[in-house]
């Protein structure tokens, strides 16, 4: 990053109006919560011309001072505790979204090509492709290093004299300077930032970028094939040895020069098939869905068919797929359909549990499970079995009384435009009952 970006204008380019409209739309687009001051998107937008002057005359005269942003903290997933976000207002954002506008063509081309994480044309599917390329080429051995707290250690001067190696016009690296400084506001008091930059901003991410390039050059350097999205990164060698080699000398770079915090419970050396990356692990060569996020699919499924809900089968079908369509686009990746199959089966599992929970009293279902076309027979067997609702919910009976095709109608699921989309109310699942 020696050679300097002949931009000296940038801060003029980034007070023009039109940049602030086409970074309110794209904070409009991407919807969120308001920040510390209450002001809505929608609000924002009522006095949208009003606001942009504002924000425009507050830059040029440098009395524009970013909010503290609201932490929130939401569970990940599995339960295992909660990651922090923070939420800067709306116009703080609209600030963010023209600077990443403004920047992101500067130093994008020059990241590394092993960097797939928040930019322009790239996505998690080619991190995993790329990933099962190298495995393939003959390493199979992964060192997987979790960097602690990664967006709440950067360190700021580190971060800024990075950008300033590329950028002259100065006045931009004060701006951001001015927003990694905003603070955050926990329960009504406002806490200083002395360092990292808080999840949550427009921003973030290609600061993020900016400071991981670092280690991406130095992987270069040293001649490692690697795959890095965001602050996931996984290095491939061939040997166990030269495996854990690599994860002791490259922990210490991180630690030394990067000023970060290796996780050294979570980090890994281990064979592809033992590494979740992104959801997926690569077996035997193929991609498959990694078994920590099967168990966070059967999780969710669980959490949305709950017991004791009042709620009809048509809306949680419609709350199902709402869930579903995304999650199962996303894994089709997977080499493996019978892992689709698998929570699809669970989905309905659940709802003919739930179903048979409605009936309350067994003779309410046995007159149901006839209704629906089961012989008396099969009927009384099933229901007067002693089993519970759980154990009914894979009997033949209530398969029959409530097969696929019965869900389908009832699921009116929205089909997804993408070719390998995956939906609830899909025809070909595998009958398990």
């Amino acid at each position: 990053m020696s050679q300097l970006i002949e931009e000296e204008r940038l801060f003029e380019d980034l007070c023009y109006a039109s940049y602030l409209r086409i970074g309110f739309e794209q904070v409009k687009e991407n919807k969120g919560k308001p920040g510390i001051d209450g002001v809505s998107i929608q609000d924002f937008e009522f006095r949208l011309e009003e606001e942009l002057r504002q924000l425009q005359q507050e830059l040029l005269n440098w009395t524009y001072k970013p909010s503290p942003v609201r932490r929130v903290e939401i569970p990940k997933p599995g339960g295992q505790g909660g990651r922090l976000l923070g939420i800067p207002t709306v116009r703080d954002r609209v600030v963010q979204t023209a600077v990443k506008l403004l920047l992101e063509p500067l130093f994008d081309p020059y990241f590394s090509p092993h960097s797939y994480g928040f930019r322009p044309g790239r996505s998690p599917h080619d991190a995993v492709q790329a990933a099962q390329n190298i495995v393939n080429s003959g390493k199979p051995y992964v060192v997987d290093i979790d960097l602690s707290k990664f967006f709440d250690r950067i360190h700021h001067d580190r971060l800024i004299a990075r950008m300033g190696q590329r950028l002259i016009d100065k006045r931009v690296l004060r701006l951001v300077g001015l927003m990694l400084r905003s603070g955050v506001m926990i329960d009504g008091v406002v806490m200083r930032s002395e360092e990292g930059t808080m999840q949550g901003g427009p921003l973030s991410p290609l600061l993020s970028n900016i400071v991981l390039d670092e280690l991406d050059k130095e992987l270069e350097k040293r001649g490692l094939e690697f795959c890095r999205f965001a602050d996931d990164c996984n290095i491939f060698v061939k040997s166990q040895k030269a495996a854990e080699r690599v994860m002791e000398t490259v922990s210490q770079f991180i630690e030394g020069k990067l000023k970060l915090k290796v996780n050294r419970e979570k980090s890994q050396v281990a064979r592809s098939e033992g590494v979740k990356f992104l959801g997926f692990t690569v077996v035997n060569g193929t991609i498959a869905i990694a078994r920590k996020a099967l168990q966070n699919a059967m999780d969710k499924v669980k959490a949305l068919t709950p017991r004791g809900t009042h709620m009809d089968i048509e809306t949680a079908l419609k709350t199902i797929n709402q869930w579903y369509i995304g999650w199962s686009n996303y894994f089709s990746l997977s080499n493996y359909p019978a892992q689709l199959h698998k929570i699809e089966a669970h989905i309905r599992r659940r709802l003919r549990a739930r179903l048979v929970d409605q009936q309350k009293r067994k003779k309410n279902l046995y007159r149901t499970l006839v209704k629906r076309g089961v012989s008396r027979n099969l009927a009384a067997r099933t229901v007067y079995s002693n089993r519970k609702r759980w154990a009914l919910s894979k009997t033949v009976a209530v398969s029959r009384a409530y097969p696929n095709d019965w869900f389908k109608h009832k699921g009116q699921a929205i089909r997804s435009d993408q070719k390998e989309a995956h939906w609830f109310d899909v025809s070909q699942w595998v009958y398990l009952a």
